[in-house]
């Protein structure tokens, strides 16, 4: 099977798809011909999909992506700027959480958007791990804290820096500064090798923060429970991440427990221009 297939007559020729092409693999001839791509430059394709998309007309469809399936935008549905500033000015890090669990459904629902995030060369190397279960986020909660008595024991100076012995004696007081009580956590991991495999990872996470918002969920960069996961062996062990991948980032989510009612302001970017 050839990886385009063009609708003759409702192809406009009009090289939109060709213009969008990342790796410039397809091509129209002349401005008589519809769009191709060589036999010898298949391999090439990354599967995005752009060409897909882009197509006013819907008369080009790939081997692995049909028009059909893919939804149609709703411009409806757009964020115009003032929506869109209050949207992401409105993300709170969520640090207090109600005691409900949130159903697979919707966190699958989450994670399905976080997967859209961009990656390199779409390689699309993310892999979720979801802790739902309350009582084992409290016990790998636990396991942190281990990681960092041992690590004030040893007198290491990230012991110091991070002030874990504050976190140590909190979590003794029965106030959780690890995983701040939130009823699941979600790990993102994926191949040790894979060079694209971090940046991907943290794009996918805050895609995730900013998806859980709409869907009624806060989340939170879970930093402590990240660091330890990649230094701690014991919380490695405990996580059971498939053979040659490692995790590069974790996030808490539940629904919260207060809702927030105004955007605060931050600091003025730093802007250089050349």
């Amino acid at each position: 099977m050839t990886l385009l297939t063009i609708n003759s007559d409702t192809c406009k020729r009009d090289g939109i798809c060709a213009a969008v092409c990342p790796t410039g693999i397809v091509r129209l001839e002349t401005p008589e011909s519809v769009p191709s791509v060589a036999a010898a430059d298949e391999e090439f394709c990354i599967q995005c999909g752009h060409c897909v998309s882009v197509c006013p007309h819907g008369a080009l469809a790939h081997a692995a992506l049909k028009p059909e399936e893919c939804l149609p935008l709703d411009r409806k549905l757009r964020l115009d700027p003032v929506a869109a500033e209050q949207f992401l000015r409105g993300r709170r890090s969520i640090r207090v959480y109600k005691q409900r669990p949130v159903n697979h459904e919707i966190l699958s629902t989450v994670l399905r958007l976080a997967s859209h995030a961009p990656s390199g060369h779409n390689l699309q190397p993310v892999r979720w791990l979801v802790i739902h279960d309350s009582a084992r986020v409290q016990q790998l909660a636990g396991m942190v804290i281990d990681w960092m008595r041992y690590l004030i024991a040893e007198k290491e100076p990230i012991a110091t820096t991070m002030h874990m012995d504050r976190v140590v004696a909190a979590w003794e007081d029965d106030w959780d500064r690890i995983c701040r009580g939130a009823p699941h956590m979600v790990v993102a991991h994926a191949e040790k090798e894979n060079p694209t495999a971090p940046a991907a990872c943290t794009i996918a996470l805050s895609y995730l923060e900013l998806a859980a918002g709409p869907h009624g969920l806060g989340a939170c960069w879970a930093g402590y429970f990240n660091a330890a996961a990649t230094f701690w062996p014991p919380l490695q062990s405990a996580l059971k991440l498939p053979e040659g991948h490692t995790n590069y980032g974790a996030m808490m989510i539940g629904y919260p427990q207060y809702r927030y009612k105004r955007l605060p302001p931050r600091k003025a970017p730093v802007i250089d221009w050349q």
